[in-house]
Parts: C-alpha cells; sequence; structure tokens
C-alpha cells in the first residue's frame, strides 16, 4: 500500500464520518416527535448535501431506492465534487426512523465506502443472516444449520456453556420459531425493534454482551453490516428470503441468478472497505446525541479494512461558529 493510498483512505474515512454525523444530528432533531418520514428526510438531505462537498468520484449502488422512487441519494447517482477516487457508496441515512421517531434504542446513521463493483446489488428485500464477531475458526456457524447447533458450536470455540452466549434478534412474528428454538437451546436472548445493522455489528464489539446476530433483516443492511465486519474480521452469512414471485423477478433484474445463493461476507462486500457509524440514540455500540450546554456531543466509529482499525471519535458541534461539519 503506498503512503499516497494510505492517505487517500485515511481522509475518506474522516470524511464518511462527517457524513453520518450530519445525517445523525439532522434526525435527531426530531427525536421522539413521532414523525419517522420526516426524521428520514432530515437525515437525507444532510447526508447528500455533506456527501456532495467531499473530493470523490462516488456513485450509490445502496441508497433509499431507485431514481424513480426517491429523489435524493438513489441508485446510481453521483455523489461527491467529481474530483478525487472512484468510490462505491453504500449508506442508510437513517437506520430505523421509527426508532427516531419514538426516541427508542439503536439509531444509526451508517454509510460504507469501497471501489466500483465492491458491493452486491441487491434489491431493498429481506436477507436472512448469521453473524458472529472475529477471532474465532473459520465456518463455526453457518446459516443451513440448525440454531441448537450453531450455538454449541459457538459456545464451544468460545470455552462457555450455552447458557453464557447472548443471541441478538429482530423482534418480529416471522422470528417466532427461531426464538423459540434459541430458547429450548439454552441461550439467552436480546430482541431488538429495529436496527439489524447495529446489531450485527454488536457481535464484533467485547462491551456489547451479543455473541451472535440470526434472523431476517433487510438485504441492504446486510451489505452494509458485511462491509463493517469485512473491516474487523469478523463471520456472516446471508441469504435473500423472497415473499412472493414479484421479489424473485426483482432479484433477477438486479443480476441476480443464484436465487438461493449463501452469501459470504467477501459476496457482499470486498475491496478497501470503509465503514462509519454515527449514534443518534443510545446503542450496544454508540451512545446518542446529547447536548451540553446547547452543544451537541456525538459519537461515532469508523473502520477501514486496509488497517484492520476501529476508531471512537467523540465530537463537540459549536453551531455559534457557524462553520457547520
Amino acid at each position: 500500500m503506498s503512503w499516497k493510498s494510505s492517505f487517500v483512505g485515511r481522509n475518506l474515512a474522516m470524511e464518511a464520518v462527517r457524513v453520518t454525523e450530519a445525517a445523525a444530528l439532522a434526525a435527531s432533531t426530531l427525536l421522539g416527535r413521532g414523525d419517522d418520514q420526516a426524521a428520514d428526510q432530515a437525515a437525507v438531505d444532510a447526508m447528500k448535501s455533506t456527501l456532495d462537498e467531499i473530493a470523490m468520484d462516488g456513485v450509490i449502488q445502496i441508497g433509499e431506492g431507485k431514481k424513480d422512487e426517491t429523489s435524493k441519494l438513489y441508485q446510481g447517482e453521483n455523489v461527491g465534487t467529481g474530483d478525487g477516487p472512484k468510490v462505491e457508496v453504500a449508506l442508510l441515512p437513517l437506520e430505523g426512523p421509527t426508532i427516531i421517531a419514538k426516541g427508542e434504542h439503536n439509531g444509526l446513521s451508517v454509510i460504507a465506502m469501497t471501489e466500483t463493483g465492491g458491493f452486491l446489488n441487491t434489491p431493498n428485500i429481506y436477507m436472512d443472516k448469521i453473524a458472529v464477531g472475529g477471532g474465532l475458526p473459520d465456518g463455526i456457524v453457518d446459516i443451513d444449520e440448525e440454531p441448537a447447533k450453531n450455538l454449541r458450536e459457538l459456545a464451544t470455540a468460545k470455552g462457555v456453556d450455552v447458557s453464557d452466549l447472548v443471541v441478538c434478534i429482530l423482534d418480529r412474528p416471522r422470528h417466532s420459531q427461531l426464538i423459540a428454538s434459541t430458547r429450548e437451546a439454552g441461550a439467552r436472548i436480546v430482541l431488538i425493534t429495529a436496527g439489524d445493522v447495529s446489531g450485527v455489528i454488536a457481535t464484533t464489539w467485547p462491551k456489547s454482551g451479543i455473541d451472535i446476530y440470526m434472523g431476517i433483516g433487510g438485504a441492504p443492511q446486510g451489505v452494509l453490516a458485511a462491509a463493517a465486519l469485512g473491516c474487523v474480521g469478523g463471520q456472516m452469512q446471508g441469504r435473500l428470503v423472497f415473499r412472493d414471485d414479484s421479489e424473485k423477478k426483482l432479484a433477477r433484474d438486479y443480476g441476480i441468478d443464484d436465487l438461493d445463493r449463501k452469501y459470504t461476507i467477501g459476496d457482499m462486500a470486498t475491496g478497501d472497505l470503509t465503514f462509519a457509524a454515527t449514534g443518534v440514540t443510545d446503542g450496544s455500540i454508540l451512545s446518542g446525541i446529547r447536548r451540553e450546554h446547547g452543544v451537541p456531543v456525538i459519537h461515532s466509529l469508523v473502520m477501514r479494512s486496509n488497517t484492520g482499525t476501529v476508531r471512537c471519535i467523540e465530537a463537540f458541534h459549536n453551531f455559534a461558529s457557524k462553520k457547520g461539519f
């Protein structure tokens, strides 16, 4: 890795944090106001304007939808000044607009960048996922195995009992059997109302207390989570879930021919990955935005696969200076 490429990577990493900070701060002004659409739009507007200030030639691979579905941050939209490195962008201005509208936990703003062609091109449908953190034997869990077996294997690898493990699962009716099987196996469970990107990342975070993530969430969120795990050496598998034939056709329109494919991190996110997230509300990995004497205090993290680094950043935004982000 040349000095120049290293410098460019570090610069983009810090710019990525600036983008998620802007989106998170904009959304935080609508915390608990009961309007998820307004919170999401505030995050979208702030993320778009900040992205366009970055010296890069970017194109959105995963965003708010297709061009005919949204006016900003759509798939295929160019972002950045047009100068600088060519990058592919995956983003989620607000993971869980309802979280912000209700003032609940695990609200995040998220972005990932890599080289062109580095992200799986997937429609906004469901994906079944299983993920664990780093430092474990390859293939320690498998999405095709029963929860009980995966939990036994993980417990053995960690040198603990299954009853010591904590499983993160989205609290949805579709997971009733998964929850029952996990409880029968003897593991403990943390149910989350939304935010499966943060749920997956939590498996890599020792202080989160989460050992494994299982269950069905959004496919775009799966790609973003894979980008994060690709930076720190975690393991993840995913498989697209189709509710009807129209979603299968949609997947084929996106160039996906093998509808039963089991995706790994390397299938979903490759290259020189940069991942950044900023907390809007308190969660298992990041604190939410606080205001101290009128000054917003913001907590973010940024990861880079090239260096294997994770940086935790606390930022104080003094609006009196009117210098923005």
